[in-house]
C-alpha cells in the first residue's frame, strides 16, 4: 500500500504539488492521497470536514451572504514512465513535469493552500477533492455526491479546477456515443451474390459522415464547436464469408444548448434507415456567465473567457441548479500525456486569482 505523505498547506505551492504528484494515486487507488487529504484539513478549526469514501469535503460556516463550491479530483490515469516528478525550466519558463502536474494535481495544490490559508473569506466555501473521476462515471466521487448527498454540493456558484490555461472555460459540451449498424446476409463469398454484404453498406454511414458539417453555436458570447465523428468500426465473420453485420462507432459533441436527448433526435435523422444505439450520453453545461456570481468571477480573476470544448464535471453543478465555470492552472491539451507539465506561472496566476475572488 501505497504510504500516506504529509501534507504542509503552508509550504509553496509547487513543493506541495510536488508531493502531491509523487502520491501514486489513480483512479480507485485514492486512499493514501485522501487520508493525507483529509489529515491536512481536519487540523484547521474554521473548516468542518466530511469524508465519503475517498472523497473530502471542508467547510467553512461563516454566514456569508453566498456560498461557492469548489473542487478538483485526486485521481489521475496510469503511469507511463514519469513519476517522480521534476522541476525545470524549459523555453526561459519554469515547469513542473510529472503524471498529474496538469490533470490535475496543480489545482488541487491551489486549493489547499488556500483552503488552509483563508480563515475568513468573503463567500462561504465548499472545497471538494473528489475520487475516480479519471474513469467510468459509476465510480466518480462527485457523481456520489451529487445522486446521495446532494446537500453536500449546495452552493449559489461552483468552481471546477480543471487545467484551463488559468483563464475562464465556461460550460463544457454534451457527449454522446452511438454505434450505427448496417444489416445483411451471409454467403460464401465465392457466391457472394447469394449474400449481402454489410460492410460496403457503411460505405454511405461513413459518406453521410465525411459530409456532415458540425454547427458553430455562440452561446454568451462564446462559440462552440460541434463535432461529429466516426471513433472505431467492426464487422466481419471470416476471411471467406460475406459479412451480415457492421457496427460504425460514432462519437457526438454538441453544444450545451442542446440536450442529449435533442442530440439523439438529431442523430436519428443524420442516420436514417440505419439501426441506431445509444451507448452513452451526457448532457452539457451552459456557461452561465451571465449570473452574477460568474461576472464576478471573472472580473476578479481577469482574462478573457473562452468555451469548454471537452465535457467537464461542471455539468454535475448544472444539473443541480448551481452555475459552474472551469479555471484551473495547466494547458488541458497536455493532459494525459508522458510529457504532462503545468508552468509555474500558472499556479501562481490561479492561486492570486482566486484569492482576490474570495477576499474581496
Amino acid at each position: 500500500m501505497t504510504a500516506s505523505p504529509h501534507l504542509d498547506l503552508a509550504a509553496d505551492v509547487v513543493d506541495l504539488l510536488r508531493v502531491l504528484m509523487d502520491t501514486p494515486s489513480e483512479s480507485k487507488q485514492e486512499q493514501a492521497i485522501a487520508d493525507a487529504v483529509e489529515r491536512a484539513v481536519s487540523s484547521f478549526d474554521h473548516l468542518e470536514v466530511v469524508r465519503d469514501g475517498h472523497t473530502i469535503i471542508a467547510r467553512t460556516h461563516l454566514g456569508r451572504a453566498e456560498r461557492v463550491a469548489i473542487g478538483g479530483h485526486l485521481d489521475t490515469v496510469p503511469a507511463n514512465d514519469n513519476m517522480p516528478s521534476r522541476l525545470a525550466t524549459v523555453e526561459g519558463e519554469d515547469r513542473v513535469y510529472g503524471l498529474g502536474a496538469c490533470d490535475m494535481k496543480g489545482g488541487v495544490a491551489v486549493a489547499l493552500r488556500l483552503a488552509a490559508e483563508l480563515v475568513e473569506p468573503t463567500r462561504d466555501i465548499t472545497w471538494i477533492w473528489y475520487e475516480a473521476e479519471e474513469i467510468d462515471s459509476q465510480f466518480n466521487g462527485l457523481r456520489r455526491l451529487a445522486d446521495e448527498r446532494p446537500e453536500l454540493l449546495a452552493a449559489d456558484f461552483a468552481v471546477l479546477m480543471e487545467p484551463s490555461n488559468a483563464v475562464v472555460e465556461a460550460g463544457c459540451q454534451g457527449t454522446m456515443r452511438v454505434e450505427v449498424r448496417t444489416s445483411g446476409a451471409r454467403a460464401h463469398s465465392a457466391r457472394s451474390w447469394m449474400g449481402h454484404n454489410a460492410i460496403h453498406d457503411a460505405g454511405e454511414v461513413l459518406r453521410r459522415l465525411e459530409a456532415y458539417v458540425p454547427r458553430l453555436v455562440e452561446i454568451d458570447g462564446l462559440t462552440y464547436r460541434e463535432g461529429l465523428n466516426a471513433v472505431g468500426i467492426r464487422g466481419g465473420v471470416a476471411g471467406n464469408v460475406v459479412p451480415d453485420e457492421c457496427v460504425v462507432s460514432v462519437n457526438y459533441r454538441f453544444a450545451p444548448s442542446r440536450s442529449a436527448v435533442e442530440g439523439e433526435a438529431h442523430l436519428r435523422e443524420v442516420f436514417e434507415g440505419y439501426g441506431l444505439a445509444v451507448i452513452d450520453a451526457v448532457d452539457g453545461a451552459l456557461p452561465g456567465l451571465a449570473h452574477p456570481a460568474a461576472a464576478a468571477f471573472v472580473t476578479a480573476v481577469g482574462g478573457t473567457p473562452s468555451p469548454k470544448f471537452g465535457w467537464t464535471d461542471v455539468a454535475r453543478f448544472t444539473t443541480l441548479g448551481v452555475p459552474a465555470v472551469n479555471f484551473g492552472p495547466g494547458n488541458p491539451s497536455l493532459a494525459h500525456h508522458r510529457d504532462e507539465y503545468v508552468r509555474v506561472a500558472d499556479l501562481h496566476a490561479v492561486e492570486s486569482g482566486l484569492r482576490a475572488w474570495l477576499t474581496t
